[in-house]
């Protein structure tokens, strides 16, 4: 991929290889700027991000990427190589490639979840953190047991079912009863991105980092010295809650709670998601000292 200046904010897309496998990325803004890593949730890809653009792009250097087994990147056959460990050694690389010292990161559901793992094994990397609607994992043994078998049997249901049994089911969970109410124009948008997932990267990428596989990081969360902002929709009370509290955890923690909002806000209220990550992120509030709770 050609890494040099590009003054336009219109996205180009691109090939990283990095530990031996292809990432797609996507890249927007000036290459000047304080980098932005996007990291979506499970099922998305770096579609995810699109309508953002001109209001990240505008002061930031924004990459985003699809996750191993997720839109154009590799789905490979091992699900040991989707673990957590891997996939930050992946991005970490990949920010290597493309000269990154030094980002912001907002990463939302699955995504917030490897920003968490990113900035903790790499705090020196991450300037500002931006969590929506993520958790730090599950603490208790006994259910991230669960989780990981309710995961592996999902994981063989897409693979057995195919993916448009899996997102119709997918669509149907509690947790994303809000988005009903989203026009349909957004619905069939968001439908037509699961569909073109592939069975294998997803199955595989539940296997390898679902929330049951991964280490809970609740023990970890007061060692991260840089700002880092919850954004969690009102009607979602599940990560409400655990956003209030990762809050009492982190030395630097702002919470929003955007009212009308489920799980995915960015979604349901965009113009108050892009509020406040752009507040946070360039109002001069992502340098305060004091935590807000």
């Amino acid at each position: 991929m050609n890494h040099h200046a590009r003054e336009s904010r219109a996205p180009v897309h691109g090939t990283a290889c990095v530990n031996g496998v292809s990432l797609h990325v996507m890249l927007a803004g000036d290459e000047r700027a304080r980098p932005l890593l996007l990291l979506h949730g499970f099922t998305g890809s770096v579609e995810t991000w699109e309508p953002f653009l001109p209001a990240f792009a505008v002061q930031s250097r924004v990459i985003a990427v699809d996750l191993l087994g997720h839109g154009r990147s590799d789905a490979p056959e091992d699900p040991e190589r989707y673990r957590m460990e891997r996939c930050v050694e992946d991005l970490l690389a990949l920010l290597d490639s493309y000269g990154a010292a030094q980002v912001d990161v907002l990463g939302y559901s699955m995504g917030g979840r490897v920003a968490l793992h990113l900035a903790i094994v790499a705090p020196e990397r991450v300037h500002a953190l931006v969590l929506e609607s993520a958790s730090p994992g599950l603490e208790d043994p006994d259910e991230r047991r669960a989780r990981a078998a309710a995961d592996d049997a999902l994981a063989e249901r897409i693979e057995r079912d195919g993916l448009e049994a899996f997102v119709a089911a997918w669509e149907q969970q509690p947790l994303f009863a809000t988005q009903a109410r989203l026009p349909e124009a957004v619905r069939a948008r968001l439908r037509t991105q699961r569909l073109r997932q592939r069975p294998l990267g997803l199955a595989n990428s539940l296997r390898g980092m679902g929330a049951g596989r991964q280490d809970p990081l609740w023990h970890r969360l007061a060692e991260l010295s840089m700002p880092v902002l919850l954004i969690t929709g009102a009607l979602d009370e599940k990560y409400c809650a655990i956003g209030r509290r990762m809050a009492t955890c982190l030395p630097q923690a702002r919470v929003e709670i955007v009212p009308d909002a489920g799980h995915a806000v960015h979604l349901e209220q965009p113009e108050a998601f892009i509020w406040h990550v752009q507040d946070f992120l360039w109002g001069g509030n992502a340098l305060l000292t004091s935590s807000e709770r």
